[in-house]
């Protein structure tokens, strides 16, 4: 009786073993950072691969070449990304029994974002510019209890603005930082 529970105990680890660890089938919250507001949904592609979607409302204090004329005009616009995010550290986290659920680990992004043509908050009235971004960023994201998380990232890539739509004389093609720092609720 000793051995045949030596065995089923050692078959059982063998089974929790084989369990492949991987991203949440989906995902649902919203984070607030320094700029912004958004909420998220982060759907499962492979068992390292998530696709996330994400609304929200960026603040910013635009000081370009397009807003010459107005005093560092203050500008809620509404944001819409795609980003699909590869979580390369899953395994190695959950075999040092890290937390992975929630998606909490390192991850490789492309975030693709876009600004409309529109505004609910700008002080000065400046004519708002819709922008196009493509950004390779790495970030990690972690759990803090059951529902709360942070998030800080760090990329460089493209924008595009589409400058002439709001009267301007071209539209310009840059390079984009996107930096971070994020806290949010999951449910």
């Amino acid at each position: 009786m000793k051995n045949l529970l030596i065995i089923l105990l050692f078959f059982s680890t063998l089974v929790v073993k084989a369990q492949k660890t991987s991203v949440e089938k989906s995902t649902f919250g919203v984070q607030t950072g320094v700029l912004g507001i958004w909420a998220y949904n982060e759907a499962k592609l492979s068992n390292n691969l998530a696709l996330r979607t994400e609304l929200g409302f960026d603040f910013g204090i635009w000081e370009t070449t397009y807003y010459d004329d107005y005093d560092s005009p203050f500008i809620l616009t509404p944001v819409i990304v795609v980003e699909p995010r590869f979580y390369y550290n899953l395994k190695k986290r959950s075999e040092n029994s890290q937390r992975t659920d929630g998606n909490s680990g390192n991850f490789i992004a492309l975030k693709t974002s876009y600004h409309p043509e529109l505004a609910l908050f700008n002080t000065d009235d400046a004519p708002v510019v819709s922008d196009f971004a493509i950004i390779p960023t790495w970030g990690i994201r972690r759990n803090l209890g059951d529902h709360f998380n942070y998030e800080a990232g760090i990329g460089v890539g493209y924008s595009y603005t589409f400058a002439e739509r709001a009267g301007y004389s071209k539209d310009k093609g840059e390079i984009e930082l996107n930096m971070h720092l994020r806290i949010g609720y999951s449910f």
